[in-house]
């Protein structure tokens, strides 16, 4: 495959001696035009790759606030296709790689490989689908009535949990394409008081199998857990704790910029470096 933006993200950060820090947010929480606001607001605020979830009527993997997100994007009327009219629009101002946060059912209801499609040429640079085993991607698809793997001239981004065992570690990586997402705790999404315990060990492990770059999420909160993660790994993935800022402030008519200041803080704790104002200023 050609090189895409996840590529190019990850070699610039490497080049400057800094880790990615990966922002998720629910597509259509609490509208897509709000998605758009907030995607451009949390670039300026120091986020590498935006991780958009396309909302689910059963996301199993999901905690609680973001369980309440993907329900209040699905009341708003959001649709997949809806998200990628979104991702349409923030390509005219960003080049910030986007990676889709999706489970397999919404995608076999749309067409697999068409949705694939669709979403490249939206400009979706990756797809992270929560409940695809690499086992079953590809084979077990065509079955279905697909023609290819379905991933296009995306990456499709690999999850990677404690329980995984060393052999099957390998087989991931070996599927895995752009970052390997290692998932530090058992369980759903949600913010948690401190950092797992072996997530250094775990890292180690993963790298033995493979050159991608890993990144880490599922419980961070806070600017000293993103600087303790980014010291073992290669990205810090914070979801759950902007998820929340965005339904406290979701009232608010400078919500982006909010959710904004919240993440700028937890940026810099990652990369190690200061972070540029959001162009648009929070009234004191």
């Amino acid at each position: 495959m050609e090189e895409n933006r996840i590529d190019r993200k990850f070699a610039a950060l490497r080049a400057h001696g800094e880790k990615a820090f990966i922002a998720y947010i629910c597509a259509g929480d609490p509208s897509l035009e709000a998605t758009r606001a907030l995607a451009l607001c949390l670039e300026k605020a120091g986020v590498d790759v935006l991780e958009l979830g396309v909302p689910f009527s059963d996301p199993m993997a999901d905690g609680i606030v973001n369980q309440m997100a993907s329900q209040r994007a699905l009341e708003g009327g959001t649709t997949p296709y809806g998200v990628l009219e979104c991702v349409r629009e923030i390509r005219k101002e960003s080049q910030m790689p986007i990676v889709l946060y999706t489970y397999l059912n919404p995608l076999l209801a749309l067409g697999f490989e068409r949705f694939h499609r669709d979403a490249e040429a939206a400009g979706v640079d990756g797809m992270l689908i929560l409940d695809l085993p690499p086992d079953e991607d590809g084979a077990e698809l065509a079955q279905a009535g697909t023609e290819c793997d379905g991933r296009v001239g995306m990456r499709r981004i690999r999850l990677i949990a404690p329980t995984t065992p060393d052999e099957r570690i390998a087989r991931i990586t070996m599927k895995g394409d752009g970052f390997i997402y290692y998932v530090s705790r058992e369980g759903v999404t949600g913010e948690q008081a401190g950092v797992a315990e072996g997530v250094g060990a775990h890292i180690e492990a993963i790298r033995r199998t493979t050159s991608l770059p890993v990144v880490v999420g599922f419980g961070v909160s806070n600017p000293e857990q993103a600087r303790q993660v980014a010291g073992l790994a290669d990205g810090v993935v914070v979801g759950s704790a902007i998820v929340k800022r965005i339904a406290q402030y979701r009232g608010e008519p400078e919500m982006a910029e909010l959710v904004a200041e919240f993440v700028r803080p937890m940026a810099a704790a990652a990369k190690g470096g200061g972070i540029s104002d959001c162009g648009l200023r929070i009234a004191e």
